[in-house]
């Protein structure tokens, strides 16, 4: 039997989590200096919105969210996972009642990948924010086949549809096949900075003069300076609204 479950209350899957949901993840993807700056406060405001996804005791998928208010718009929509988060945070700190749930982030373990549990989660943590009083539900998708096209624009690759119709992108389309439907790009969603010897551990390749890079999965392009030490990465994702 499937079960939505807050991760804070069941601590026993917490090690397991942490190692589980972050092996198919770039580790660049940890590095946005913003979402650091947020995210103690978000786990202590929202602890309700975090949740494991569970299959007769067995540790299946992870999710996690947060509530804002949003006025249905494309204009008011955050600029991305990171000002999302942002938002959220200040939000309740400013006592706004929030009307829409954000959908940040899920993972399925990999030993457990291809078998529709994605699908699964999605419509499950979907459902809860909806009977929990937050009628609209938003993500900034994350489109992992966008790492096969790091040169093409974010508005570009959003269109791109496969001859039944459906989007190109693997992630993207789960989302639609479950009735989600695509509001706008988020061009700047996070932005990844670090030393040169910093992007060369978290990409396992060397920078050796001032230039603009191709990474692996990377969704664009990471820019190195060598005379500032520094490498600049942007992260495009994409808003789909799926209650």
């Amino acid at each position: 039997m499937y079960e939505l479950i807050p991760a804070g209350d069941a601590p026993q899957y917490d090690a397991e989590a942490e190692v589980r949901f972050a092996e198919d993840w770039p580790e660049f993807i940890f590095h946005d200096a913003e979402v650091k700056k947020y995210r103690e406060r978000r786990v202590s405001y929202f602890p309700q919105w975090e949740f494991y996804y569970v299959l007769d005791g067995r540790l299946i998928a992870g999710c996690w969210g947060v509530p804002l208010a949003w006025d249905g718009t494309v204009e008011d929509l955050p600029g991305g996972f990171t000002d999302a988060l942002a938002r959220s945070v200040t939000s309740y700190e400013a006592n706004v009642v929030p009307n829409t749930f954000v959908l940040m982030a899920a993972a399925v373990r990999s030993d457990e990948q291809g078998q529709g549990h994605a699908g699964r989660v999605i419509t499950a943590v979907r459902d809860h924010a909806v009977a929990n009083g937050l009628p609209q539900v938003i993500a900034p998708v994350r489109p992992t086949l966008k790492s096969s096209y790091p040169l093409t624009p974010i508005e570009t690759f959003m269109t791109w549809t496969r001859s039944d119709g459906l989007p190109l992108d693997p992630w993207v389309r789960t989302h639609v096949r479950l009735g989600a439907t695509l509001l706008a790009p988020a061009p700047a969603s996070q932005t990844m900075t670090g030393s040169v010897s910093d992007w060369e551990s978290w990409t396992s390749m060397l920078f050796p003069s001032t230039g603009t890079y191709t990474i692996p999965a990377g969704l664009t392009t990471l820019e190195i300076n060598r005379e500032s030490d520094t490498g600049l990465y942007v992260e495009p994702n994409i808003w789909l609204r799926h209650a």
